[in-house]
């Protein structure tokens, strides 16, 4: 803001005040009046006495108290020079100017807290010729000058009125003024009087009425004091201008900025601004900060554009947010990994039962880590069923080599900017996924589980997985560029382990950048290992049973596991043990003892009859009625294939809710049997003959794949010539118009599944034994695996 610039002084300014004498002819009374050759000298800071003009002066300095005291004790006379400089506390002879004023005493006041006013009255200029002492004040030998004399003339008259109307103009002009000064100055008659009290109270500096007191010739003075009063009234004209213009224009931000602007005076008076000392802070959390060059370059510049701004504008609360967020990444701290390879697998073997795939390419990274001291992380990720322990394992893996665990649930995702972050321009921004959970483990080098990343969103609102691919990209991830931190950042250190259930919902440049572990389901033996070691102890602490005694013997749990759950996870079997938990419970609740044992008639009581048989495959099968084998996104799982003829012209049906690939199996495997039906044991005739239905039982559930090829050419050829299927006996292959056996996946899921079924022997492709050499001999113990190659191998081992 522009320093206000007054003509007269505001009330604010209560040093010096002038006061007009009563009687302005006071000089004709002065010629009579005896000035000595020395006189005690008063110096003045900050101003400058004019003869005729009275002043209030407040005296604090020791010496000129002693000086006025003998002054008024004797003739009341003193002389008053200013002090060249005003922040000299004592000033020496060299300070003070040459020419002053010599003053009269008027009235001497003692203040209550100690000090002295005295009200002085200019008399005449004086010329100091020579400082005679300076102790216990000053003392010094003057000259005077004459008295001025008025020129008799129109040029000094009009110079006069010119004085008066540029100070009147001046007055009306300066809102802080009375406008009675003005009436005061046209009755002003006499001129030396006139330009002295003008002069007195410009609001110049002081070398400028210093140099107005020592002009000696009246008409000069005139002459040097209207172009200075030219001078503030362009000034002040310019000012006025400038304050109307600014208030029509003024609005409510602006009016809210001066009054914030006072505020915060105040709060300054009151010790401080809140908002000062937070960038103070943020200062000092910057100075001891571990982060890279770039970053601590634009934490200086928004630290810099924070300071210029106020706190009330829109854009402070951003940019103080941005700043923030910049001081809470870890950027360069890591946790240190724990490297005791032996205490990782004893760590992994205790939370999670089986799964040696994934815990032995967890060793093989740390045993890396080890050696190198670096490396890029890998990008895991874990392919499996439901209910498995996917997540937990993650949880599981930062435990054992010593790192941060954080989750981030991609389910349902359909915003890229969730990934990448928005735009800290935009209302409600934030940064993304990725960099918010780094901020809130406080490291740069966590375990970070992608939960679910088959089931991100696309659609016109965004893709998420697109915005994936550089986070997943060990090439990439180093400079990974979030919008909202505006700003690179080292994601290379970072071990993602992403979890999913179907692989086929990946879009393939993401599914390129995963190494893929397959988790299958869980065997009958591993869900008992499971269910002894983690899931009892868990639920009987969470029902309050810990330090109850009651055993649930493995039989017992078997039961459990094969009559009331039907899955490739444990998660159905933590219900039921919790529902057994509850009655225990209650029973402890209130009869205050629990049996000892859980027996199978206590868990058929509590859980109820049994939900799932292996009664229907022991039942005498018609022909046309054979057992597959399928993979679902939550496991393994067993279907029927029923065929029925009937009297017709050779058409075919299918139903069961069949998708494509599995419709074209049909059609394949009924085209084979036509062309082989003499090898196989069927009339030829019988085609045009026959209406063929193929029925998949379950139609609700949508059934689609190629596995199902041999079971459907099964199924055909035993209704064809009225063979049954032999009892126990499940199959999963793909066929060719060739009769040839092709391999298919899922394998472990499909054998567990016919474990859990109580099938007895299974039809494979020859392809496909090395996926069975890889489960477990423990837990396919009592099935009978058959290695085929074509089409006829299955006739001739599933017929009776």
């Amino acid at each position: 803001m522009l320093k206000e610039k007054l003509f007269f002084r505001s009330d604010d300014d209560t040093d010096f005040m002038p006061i007009i004498p009563i009687n302005e002819n006071d000089s004709e009374q002065d010629k009579n009046l005896v000035i000595p050759d020395t006189l005690p000298i008063l110096p003045l800071r900050n101003t400058v006495l004019f003869p005729g003009v009275v002043l209030p002066i407040t005296v604090g300095r020791d010496k000129s108290i002693k000086a006025v005291n003998d002054a008024y004790k004797l003739d009341k006379l003193i002389g008053v020079l200013a002090q060249k400089d005003a922040n000299i506390e004592e000033p020496e002879p060299k300070d003070l100017c040459n020419i002053g004023t010599v003053a009269k005493i008027v009235k001497l006041i003692k203040m209550p807290d100690g000090g002295t006013t005295i009200i002085i009255q200019g008399k005449k200029r004086f010329e100091m010729q020579e400082m005679i002492s300076d102790d216990p004040y000053f003392k010094a030998s003057i000259s005077l000058f004459a008295d001025d004399e008025i020129p008799v003339s129109e040029d000094f008259n009009a110079y006069i009125s010119s004085i008066k109307d540029l100070a009147a103009q001046i007055i009306q002009l300066s809102p802080n003024l009375p406008t009675e000064a003005s009436i005061i100055l046209k009755n002003i008659e006499n001129p030396s009087f006139l330009i002295n009290f003008v002069s007195s109270n410009l609001n110049s500096e002081l070398t400028e009425k210093q140099s107005l007191l020592e002009i000696n010739d009246i008409h000069q003075r005139a002459e040097r004091l209207i172009f200075i009063l030219q001078r503030e009234l362009q000034f002040a004209e310019l000012k006025d201008k400038v304050t109307n213009k600014t208030r029509t224009e003024i609005d409510k931000q602006q009016r809210d900025y001066f009054l914030q602007q006072q505020l915060k005076s105040i709060k300054d008076e009151l010790g401080g601004d809140s908002n000062e000392r937070e960038i103070t802070d943020m200062k000092k959390k910057a100075e001891a900060k571990k982060w890279p060059e770039a970053a601590k370059a634009l934490f200086k510049n928004g630290v810099a554009k924070l300071e210029r701004m106020h706190p009330t504008t829109p854009d402070y609360s951003v940019v103080y947010n941005h700043l923030d967020l910049m001081l809470d990444l870890p950027w360069l701290d890591y946790t240190a990994d724990n490297y005791d390879l032996k205490n990782a697998k004893k760590v992994l073997d205790a939370d999670h039962y089986g799964m040696g795939k994934i815990k032995t390419r967890i060793l093989e990274y740390l045993a890396v880590l080890k050696l190198k001291g670096d490396m890029k992380s890998p990008i895991l990720c874990f392919l499996g069923p439901p209910g498995i322990g996917k997540t937990s394992l993650g949880r599981s893996i930062a435990h054992a080599i010593g790192r941060k665990y954080v989750r981030v649930s991609l389910g349902g995702l359909h915003d890229e900017s969730e990934i990448r972050g928005h735009r800290k321009t935009y209302i409600g921004a934030m940064p993304g996924r990725i960099v918010q959970n780094i901020r809130k483990c406080k490291s740069s080098n966590p375990v970070m589980i992608l939960d679910e990343i088959d089931k991100i969103g696309s659609d016109f609102r965004g893709d998420p997985s697109s915005a994936l691919l550089e986070v997943l990209d060990p090439e990439q991830n180093h400079t990974f560029y979030d919008n909202y931190l505006e700003l690179e950042y080292d994601l290379s250190k970072v071990l993602f382990i992403a979890t999913a259930n179907n692989l086929q919902n990946i879009q393939p440049a993401l599914r390129d950048r995963l190494e893929i572990i397959d988790l299958s389901g869980y065997a009958v033996e591993e869900k008992v290992e499971i269910a002894k070691r983690h899931l009892l102890p868990k639920q009987k602490e969470a029902h309050g049973l810990n330090k109850v005694n009651f055993k649930i013997n493995d039989k017992v749990l078997e039961k459990i596991i094969e009559q009331h759950t039907r899955e490739s996870g444990v998660r159905e079997l933590d219900r039921q043990l919790a529902s057994i938990m509850r009655y225990q419970a209650k029973e402890l609740a209130t009869k205050n003892k629990v049996k000892s044992t859980v027996t199978s008639a206590d868990v058929e009581k509590i859980l109820g009859q049994s939900r799932y048989s292996n009664e229907i495959y022991k039942t005498a099968n018609m022909p046309g009625v054979a057992v597959g084998l399928a993979w679902t996104y939550v496991g393994g799982d067993i279907l029927f294939i029923e065929t029925i003829l009937g009297d017709g012209k050779g058409d075919l049906k299918l139903t069961g809710n069949l998708g494509n690939v599995m419709k074209e199996s049909a059609t394949t495997a009924l085209s084979y049997l036509q062309a082989n039906a003499k090898k196989l044991g069927v009339d030829p005739e019988d085609f045009a003959k026959k209406n063929i239905h193929i029925h998949v039982p379950e139609g609700a559930v949508p059934k689609d794949g190629p596995s199902a090829g041999i079971t459907m050419l099964t199924s055909l050829t035993s209704a064809f010539t009225g063979r049954k299927v032999k009892p126990f006996l499940a199959m999963t292959g793909e066929i060719t118009l060739r009769g040839q056996v092709l391999p298919v996946g899922g394998i472990k899921e499909k054998i567990l599944a016919a474990k859990r079924a109580g099938l007895k022997e299974i039809i494979l492709c020859w392809q496909n034994e090395k996926d069975i050499n890889e489960i477990d001999g423990n837990f396919i113990k009592g099935l009978q695996f058959h290695y085929v190659k074509t089409m006829q191998q299955v006739v001739d081992l599933a017929l009776v």
